[in-house]
């Protein structure tokens, strides 16, 4: 068959075609070998810079000063007003000895291993209660919500109680204290105690009627307590600027808490010798154990 013939030109040109075709193909290859580099280092870049940015916002984050300061600082948030007043209250109410008893034996076999726990989870995460439980797993991010909320709900409350402590504090420094005796009441003829106290307390009176001025029944909402507003007010106050710069500034207002908490209270319960054995000891509702 002769070369100029088309069957020829037709195989020559179907070679060309391939070739071209091979030609192309490689060079999109190539271009997308190149944008997948360059994708590759893009992620690998973005991901360093967001290990740089967390590496600096943990360097940032505040610390203690020193490890004493730390040590009194838990002392400070673990013995609060709840371990001045209410576990002896507890103690009595619930048998004395056979209460304590069990109430050891629980803080050593839950209270403190939870509590070293808490510790050693924020100590190696270095997060948040929400961010620490969203580390460990998503699924457990509310469980950091729920004891946020916890938290807010008894700082809610447990203002209130030092507000109450407020209060008492700036009354106690009249002489008698307004609570030792019930209120005389003058009319025109004569003067008397007030009935109301004569059936209660001194104690009870002035708690319920000049303290927090409750109304006569639960209908009436009455009117504001100023001076328990005040008290509140004044609270939170304290909070805030115990809080106003980190634990720069709690950790030195929790260092000295729990001794100015022992100062204030111990020289004023003074008991006789027997009170630590009528606080400890068995009583009568010992067997509810």
């Amino acid at each position: 068959m002769p070369k100029n013939s088309k069957v020829v030109k037709r195989e020559l040109d179907d070679e060309v075609i391939e070739s071209v075709k091979d030609l192309l193909s490689n060079e999109d290859s190539a271009d997308d070998a190149f944008k997948k580099s360059e994708l590759i280092v893009d992620v690998q870049e973005e991901k360093d810079t967001d290990v740089e940015e967390e590496s600096e916002v943990e360097d940032e984050r505040p610390a203690w000063n020193s490890k004493l300061q730390y040590i009194l600082a838990q002392v400070g948030f673990s013995v609060g007003l709840g371990n001045v007043w209410r576990f002896p209250y507890l103690c009595q109410k619930n048998g004395g000895g056979a209460y304590l008893l069990p109430y050891l034996i629980l803080l050593l076999v839950i209270g403190i291993p939870l509590f070293f726990l808490e510790l050693s989870v924020g100590q190696r995460i270095r997060r948040g209660s929400i961010g620490v439980w969203n580390y460990i797993s998503p699924k457990l991010g509310g469980i950091g919500f729920a004891s946020c909320v916890v938290c807010f709900f008894v700082a809610l409350y447990y203002n209130v109680i030092i507000g109450w402590s407020l209060f008492y504090f700036s009354q106690s420094f009249q002489q008698p204290l307004p609570w030792d005796q019930c209120p005389l009441v003058k009319n025109a003829s004569h003067t008397f105690v007030e009935p109301e106290c004569e059936k209660s307390s001194a104690t009870t009176y002035y708690w319920y009627r000049e303290a927090l001025n409750i109304s006569s029944s639960i209908s009436e909402s009455g009117g504001l307590n100023w001076k328990m507003t005040i008290c509140l007010l004044a609270a939170w106050v304290v909070v805030c600027l115990a809080m106003i710069k980190g634990i720069q500034s709690s950790g030195k207002v929790s260092m000295f808490e729990p001794f100015l908490i022992l100062l204030i209270t111990i020289p004023g319960t003074a008991p006789p010798r027997n009170s630590a054995v009528y606080l400890c000891g068995p009583t009568a509702n010992s067997t509810s154990f």
